[in-house]
């Protein structure tokens, strides 16, 4: 193997090389070019969320409807799809990594690592896929603008709030470039520490207006702790007849044995097969660990906002020692929303996609993801990725945060998000690209506030044809 060329075979270029490409992308695609938003004429985001709607289960899809209804921030949530088709008619750099595809502010937050620390990082990865990098980045500026609004911030807070989060994104990124590659991928934020050295900035002023919310932050990473499997299944599970199962509560948790639109016996017939394909997708040392563990009961639940209407399930897994469990979630995967834009999979399995893009991105991923296809009798083959239900998870309440706190945050998702994509992408090109000014800052967020007006725009015509009867919404649920 040359010494110019990576194990893969490929040739490898220098630091100096990389930087050159990231300098050539902004003479192709100025950063000011990122600020620049033209709707197309053709854009047609109800059909959009229309066409998703033919894959899902029929009569959850109003449920989904409903609950993207409540405000341009949970719309914004549930369009993923719309706004790739948006970005993908925007300037690019032509710089690629992988990316998270639906990289908003309340798809980040903290979980438990392996080594049972608290850290912070990405945490949906249902539409990753490589592409340009500044659609994430386009995404996230643009989430704090809509939240920020829908907050009751003023123009001035919001804007802080996505400068900072984009400011960190390029900091980050420069930093990572100038660290080897190893440093990179060992690279993680414990929560502890992020907090400690907020607290270490602050004045004794600062610290003396801030005592309350840093109680309650540090209150709230302390039921974190509390929020695992064994939580979980003292929540969602009873003993019946001497044995646990999961409580239903249709429609949003409904035991198999309930369910009408399937067949309890054909579905159970083929959990077998399903969990020792699952298990073969497992680092070896993991499927030991599964071995421990028998399928108790399983269940369907409805869980997110875009995500409604694909099929969630709740396995209950027991040991055969009392408090021995854990709960999985075995969540469908169907093609990412960038797919049509960004380039198809190379994964023919979208289970094996989201796994895989995961391990890019994150840290450190849960000990139990993995992946299978199952064949519904009758139906097309439906892809699931599984991880356990929780394991120290904790998301802040976007609608209770104030200015103060949503600038903190993004600039924690910025640092996250750098880091994220320093790990598959050329860290050293994109910060060549981003150059040391806040130019591209700027431009990011310019656009992200054109985004939200038109987010705005989107939200209102889906109330609009809900209330014309031309879609339909269940809300409340």
């Amino acid at each position: 193997m040359s010494s110019h060329e990576n194990s893969a075979g490929h040739q490898r270029l220098s630091p100096e090389q990389q930087a050159s490409t990231g300098k050539a992308a902004r003479d192709r695609t100025p950063l000011e070019a990122q600020a620049e938003f033209l709707p197309a004429k053709s854009r047609d985001p109800l059909g959009l969320l229309l066409s998703q709607a033919t894959t899902r289960v029929p009569e959850l899809v109003p449920i989904r409807h409903g609950r993207m209804l409540v405000s341009p921030f949970t719309f914004y949530r549930g369009a993923a799809l719309v706004m790739a088709a948006d970005l993908n008619t925007t300037p690019t750099s032509g710089l690629r990594t992988q990316l998270c595809g639906d990289a908003h502010l309340s798809n980040f937050g903290a979980y438990a690592s392996p080594e049972r620390q608290l850290v912070f990082d990405l945490n949906d990865f249902d539409e990753t896929l490589p592409g340009p990098f500044e659609w994430d980045v386009k995404r996230l500026a643009a989430s704090f603008v809509v939240a920020g609004r829908d907050n009751g911030f003023t123009k001035k807070q919001y804007r802080k709030a996505a400068l900072a989060a984009v400011a960190s994104y390029r900091t980050a990124m420069r930093s990572f470039a100038a660290q080897p590659i190893l440093s990179v991928w060992y690279a993680h934020l414990k929560i502890e520490d992020a907090i400690a050295e907020y607290k270490a900035g602050l004045s004794a002023r600062g610290l003396k207006q801030g005592k309350t919310r840093l109680k309650a932050t540090e209150a709230a990473l302390a039921k974190a702790r509390t929020r695992d499997s064994l939580q979980a299944i003292g929540k969602l599970t009873t003993i019946v007849d001497g044995e646990r199962r999961i409580i239903s509560q249709p429609p949003l948790i409904e035991r198999l044995d309930d369910m009408t639109d399937l067949d309890p016996d054909e579905v159970r017939g083929r959990l077998g097969t399903l969990i020792a394909d699952y298990r073969d997708t497992l680092q070896s040392d993991r499927r030991v660990l599964l071995d421990h563990f028998t399928l108790a009961d399983v269940a369907h639940k409805v869980v997110g906002v875009g995500s409604v209407g694909t099929r969630a399930w709740i396995l209950l897994l027991e040991a055969g020692v009392e408090g021995e469990a854990v709960l999985l979630q075995a969540k469908q995967a169907g093609p990412s929303a960038l797919a049509g834009y960004a380039g198809e999979s190379e994964y023919s399995n979208d289970g094996e996609r989201v796994v895989a893009g995961q391990h890019l991105m994150q840290a450190s991923s849960d000990i139990f993801l993995g992946w299978l296809r199952a064949r519904p009798t009758g139906e097309r083959n439906q892809d699931y990725y599984l991880r356990q239900l929780r394991d120290w998870k904790l998301s802040v309440v976007i609608e209770e945060m104030i200015p103060p706190g949503m600038v903190l945050y993004a600039q924690l998702c910025g640092w996250t998000l750098a880091r994220a994509h320093a790990r598959s992408g050329d860290r050293i090109a994109i910060a060549a690209y981003l150059g040391k000014s806040a130019k591209f800052d700027n431009a990011i967020v310019d656009f992200a506030e054109m985004y939200a007006d038109q987010n705005e725009r989107d939200h209102a015509a889906l109330s609009a044809a809900v209330a014309a009867g031309r879609i339909e919404a269940q809300s409340g649920l």
